[in-house]
């Protein structure tokens, strides 16, 4: 097997079982919220009435949270749909952290340090820093 093989082999790995559980897991926070079976922060039925206010009234009448803070509400069913979304999201992530001291050990520098670098826009760009003010 070649290096790259090693590699590609490694980075399909972790896709394939990390895409599963994501995919699992929204399965489950779905049947979840559908069903009733887990209370949801915004009634279900509440819905087509707020969907259509601007942002900042469904914030006022729902009063969800803004950026990250939707994260303190994942207890609650449509918010965990919400947090498996976040989940495939971090799907590539995941598997770029997964390759990468393979890459290290395999004295990949370059491709390393590109898959670092990718790793780091990644988190900067999901973390809201560069997002500005409202």
């Amino acid at each position: 097997m070649t290096r790259e093989d090693l590699i590609q082999q490694t980075y399909a790995r972790w896709l394939d079982a990390a895409t599963r559980a994501a995919f699992a897991a929204s399965l489950a926070a779905f049947a979840a919220y559908a069903s009733g079976l887990a209370p949801s922060f915004v009634p279900l039925d509440a819905l087509p009435r707020l969907w259509q206010l601007p942002l900042e009234q469904y914030l006022a009448q729902t009063g969800a949270p803004e950026g990250w803070g939707w994260l303190q509400l994942a207890g609650f069913s449509d918010y965990l749909n919400l947090a498996c979304i976040a989940l495939i999201g971090a799907v590539t992530p995941l598997c770029y952290l997964a390759v990468l001291p393979l890459l290290l050990r395999l004295g990949e520098r370059l491709q390393a340090a590109l898959v670092a670098a990718q790793i780091a826009v990644l988190l900067t760009a999901a973390s809201g820093v560069l997002a500005g003010s409202h």
